[in-house]
C-alpha cells in the first residue's frame, strides 16, 4: 500500500502546501464545470474560468508552456460560450440549441486543430521544449482540446468526442509530468463525459422528436 502511494504522490513532497491547495481548488472546480456541462447547465463557464486561471497559473510557474496555452484558451472560450449561452429568445429560453456538427462546423474545427497545432509547436520550438517527447503529445491534445471547447461554446454535441479522445491521452502524460491529482480529475472527467455525451444525445433526440410532431 505504501509502495502504491509514494507511486503515485512522491512528487509531492517537493511541492509546497499552497500549490497543493491550488491543484485541489482547481480539479474541484474543474470536475464542477464538467458536471454543469453534462447537464446543459450555463454555470459550466463561471466554474470553469475559476479551473483554468488556477491552472493557468500553476502551468506557468511549472513551464509546461503547452498546458498553460490550453487553459488560457479555456479562459477566453468560457467566456465565449458563457455570452452564447446567455442570449434568450421572446420565449426567456435558450437561442442556442443542442445540435449536430455541420459541414461548415467539420471545416472551421479543421481550421482550429491545424492553426492550434501550429501555434503549440511554435511556441515548444521557442521555448525549446521539443526535447522532450511528450512535447509532441501535448499539440496533439491541444488541437483536439481547442475544436472540443469551441465545440461546446456552440453547443455541438460532438464536443464530448473531442474531449474525451483528448482526455485519455492526457491522464498518463499529465501523471508523467508529476501532476497526480489532475490526473485523477481527468479520470473523473473522462467519466463524466462519456454520461454527459449520453444526455446531451437523449435531450437532442427527445427535441427533435417534438419538432417533428409539430
Amino acid at each position: 500500500m505504501n509502495e502504491l502511494f509514494d507511486f503515485l504522490f512522491s512528487q509531492y513532497k517537493d511541492y509546497s502546501t499552497t500549490f497543493i491547495m491550488l491543484e485541489a481548488l482547481g480539479s474541484v472546480f474543474g470536475a464542477l464545470s464538467v458536471v454543469f456541462s453534462a447537464r446543459n447547465s450555463i454555470f459550466v463557464y463561471p466554474t470553469g474560468i475559476i479551473s483554468t486561471i488556477i491552472y493557468t497559473y500553476m502551468f506557468y510557474q511549472w513551464n509546461l508552456y503547452g498546458d498553460m496555452i490550453i487553459n488560457v484558451y479555456y479562459f477566453i472560450m468560457s467566456v465565449y460560450g458563457w455570452l452564447l449561452w446567455s442570449r434568450k429568445g421572446n420565449d426567456n429560453t435558450a437561442l442556442l440549441k443542442i445540435e449536430k456538427m455541420t459541414t461548415k462546423d467539420t471545416i472551421k474545427c479543421i481550421q482550429i486543430f491545424v492553426l492550434s497545432v501550429i501555434f503549440v509547436s511554435a511556441v515548444f520550438i521557442y521555448t525549446e521544449k521539443f526535447n522532450y517527447w511528450w512535447a509532441y503529445v501535448d499539440t496533439f491534445i491541444t488541437g483536439l482540446f481547442f475544436v472540443g471547447m469551441w465545440l461546446l461554446a456552440k453547443r455541438k454535441i460532438e464536443n464530448w468526442i473531442f474531449l474525451i479522445i483528448g482526455d485519455i491521452i492526457a491522464i498518463p502524460l499529465i501523471f508523467y509530468k508529476g501532476a497526480t491529482l489532475t490526473s485523477i480529475f481527468y479520470i473523473f472527467l473522462t467519466t463524466v463525459a462519456f454520461i454527459g455525451y449520453y444526455e446531451w444525445k437523449k435531450k437532442l433526440s427527445a427535441r427533435i422528436k417534438t419538432s417533428q410532431l409539430q
